[in-house]
């Protein structure tokens, strides 16, 4: 195994003749030597408590430093069957000050100059002492694929808000936990129901509106995610040139607002990247750009030290995110999302761009965070504008998924720009989440258009000119819209009845909001109807065809039962059918309801409409 290893820092300035004498006057004095060339790997079972050891990271520049370590105790098992961690002892005046910093996942350890493992666990918040958790380098081998170019990763809803996943604490034995467990060095101690867990990713950002970041700290905190200043860099031609103890970049997005996920890179070897020495988001096979990272400074705290690190240029891609590391593979990066939005609000109209990585579980999350900031930071934006979404997803073979829908802000001490976000990752999810084929999204084309005042018309009442008709008659029925603080509207619309309308029965007229009609015409889980359109095409006819706030609805129903399935409505249904699909173990769901569609017309409006009213009209 040809293994990279470290080689700038103070060691550089050494002489050849040097470096040898250095090497070799060091390794006597019981510490250990600078790695060698091919340098081999320690074995875990050969790891014993008192052994010295050194490690290498970047606290600020290009500058790869080394500190000392001692070997407190390996804990077997401790984050999965046979998947031990080394505890040590951070030695050295600088990582005496700074702590465990975040960021330093993934810095190369080596004991008599072989490789042992990576830096990656550390003991919750406010230690005095820096202790770490380091993941063998054997198990971080484990992520390498044995076969085949990587499959997509099974596509799952994101957490709900108030179901956050937290980051994982792995218990350290009692009889670790005890002092005299290893050998003593300086006041080493630790307190019952001590814990280790992963260290915190340093996620840069720049671009980002602080609002809008605190909107989704607690998604981002869920995978061990901490929100640092960042950006983007110029790329430079060294860029590639990476060594254990370089940092790397997992870009998410990048253009005019970037994020970056950034570790340490533990060894490379067969153009491989093995980083981290534990997850980022534990997504498995994955496809992500990769990037040099490079550091301004480290921050250094009693809460939480943490990198200052910039994004340079694209090194290749992050193929796989597991428990005991990420790798990446050196070359080309992967296929991005383009996505272009453009923010229209009083002083005119602004066009952003960005690339996102693809990923059904993330990139719901970034559309619909890079939604929120492109308005918020608007500076003529303000809360109580109603806001217009337009857009399409163009997806690879398929028709587009259109966009469209309006929002009026609300009286809660919440963001009105907040709901933005949450109704586009609800719908790129379910385009993500089809059962049916992986959809290739080519585009993402947003308008957001922020209105001057709250545009909101509520339904004050709706008669027809008759209460009484006969099949294939044509009657107008008038609304009243009352407007938010402002004059009332009067609307007509025409409602014919069908010619097969049954004579001395009576329908329901419902004049009404989208989300009344579709309550009663469709009482189903978006996501169950995605799972029943029968294909991705059928999908994005369902998704094409959902109603709008912004609309005004009459709709006619007649008292015979109506069966749902799959994508289709099938009215004046007999109950046979119904009986026979109640029966058929493994069929797609079937929903009966007590009324059928016998039409529907709408009539577009410059608000959000709300409200509901029932009129009844006998037949003749």
């Amino acid at each position: 195994m040809q293994i990279k290893k470290p080689s700038r820092g103070n060691l550089l300035r050494i002489p050849i003749r040097g470096f040898v004498i250095a090497a070799l006057l060091f390794g006597a004095l019981g510490g250990a030597a600078a790695p060698a060339d091919s340098p081999e790997i320690f074995p875990l079972d050969q790891v014993k408590p008192g052994m010295k050891g050194v490690a290498y990271t970047i606290f600020a520049g290009d500058q790869i430093e080394k500190f000392d370590l001692v070997v407190l105790g390996v804990l077997p098992d401790l984050i999965g069957p046979r998947e031990p961690i080394i505890l040590v002892q951070l030695l050295g005046e600088k990582v005496q000050h700074t702590g465990v910093v975040a960021g330093m996942s993934g810095s190369p350890v080596y004991i008599e100059g072989k490789l042992v493992g990576a830096i990656a666990l550390k003991f919750g918040q406010f230690t005095k002492e820096p202790l770490a958790g380091v993941t063998p380098f054997q198990n971080m081998m484990e992520v390498t694929p044995q076969s085949a170019p990587p499959s997509a990763t099974a596509a799952i809803l994101p957490p709900a808000d108030d179901n956050q996943i937290s980051p994982p604490r792995y218990s350290v034995p009692d009889e670790i936990v005890a002092r005299g467990s290893w050998p003593r060095t300086e006041s080493t101690s630790l307190h019952g129901g001590a814990f280790l867990t992963p260290i915190e990713t340093p996620l840069l950002v720049s671009g980002v509106s602080p609002s809008v970041l605190a909107q989704f700290a607690p998604q981002l905190a869920s995978y061990g995610l901490v929100a640092t200043s960042g950006g983007s860099g110029t790329p430079r031609p060294d860029d590639a040139n990476i060594v254990p103890g370089d940092m790397v970049s997992v870009v998410l997005v990048s253009g005019d607002s970037s994020f970056a996920a950034s570790c340490t890179v533990t060894a490379i070897t067969a153009g491989r990247v093995y980083a981290c020495g534990h997850p980022i988001f534990g997504f498995g096979n994955v496809q992500y750009p990769l990037a040099r990272g490079r550091v301004v400074a480290t921050l250094s705290s009693d809460l939480d030290s943490t990198k200052i690190v910039t994004t340079g240029g694209t090194i290749g891609t992050l193929t796989q995110d597991r428990l005991t590391a990420v790798m990446g593979t050196l070359g080309a990066g992967p296929r991005t999302i383009p996505m272009d939005m453009s923010v229209v609000t009083r002083s005119g109209e602004r066009e952003f761009h960005f690339q996102l990585a693809s990923d059904p579980k993330l990139t719901p999350l970034l559309v619909g965070l890079v939604a929120a900031n492109g308005l918020s930071l608007n500076t003529s934006y303000s809360d109580g504008n109603t806001l217009r979404l337009s857009g399409e997803i163009a997806i690879a073979g398929h028709s587009p998924v259109q966009i469209e829908n309006m929002f009026a802000p609300v009286d809660t001490p919440v963001a009105d720009v907040a709901i933005i976000p949450g109704v586009v990752q609800a719908l790129f999810t379910r385009v993500y989440t089809n059962p049916y084929e992986k959809p290739v999204i080519e585009h993402v084309r947003l308008k957001l258009e922020s209105l001057s005042e709250r545009r909101v018309s509520t339904i004050d009442g709706a008669w027809p000119d008759t209460s009484e008709a006969a099949p294939g008659q044509t009657i107008q029925v008038k609304v009243l819209l009352r407007s938010y603080r402002g004059p009332s509207e009067l609307r007509t619309i025409p409602v014919t009845i069908p010619q097969q309308a049954d004579r001395g029965t009576t329908m329901r007229i419902l004049v009404s909001d989208s989300l009344s009609v579709d309550r009663a015409t469709r009482p189903i889980s978006p996501f169950t109807v995605a799972n029943q359109a029968g294909g991705l095409e059928q999908l994005i006819h369902v998704l094409n065809r959902e109603r709008r706030n912004n609309r005004l609805y009459v709709t006619l129903l007649q008292p015979t039962t109506t069966l749902l399935l799959e994508d289709k409505e099938l009215p004046n249904a007999p109950l046979s059918a119904v009986n026979v699909l109640d029966q058929r173990r493994g069929s797609p769901i079937a929903t009966a309801l007590r009324e059928s569609l016998a039409g529907e017309w709408s009539l577009p409006t410059e608000g959000v409409v709300s409200g509901a009213v029932s009129i009844s009209i006998r037949i003749k």
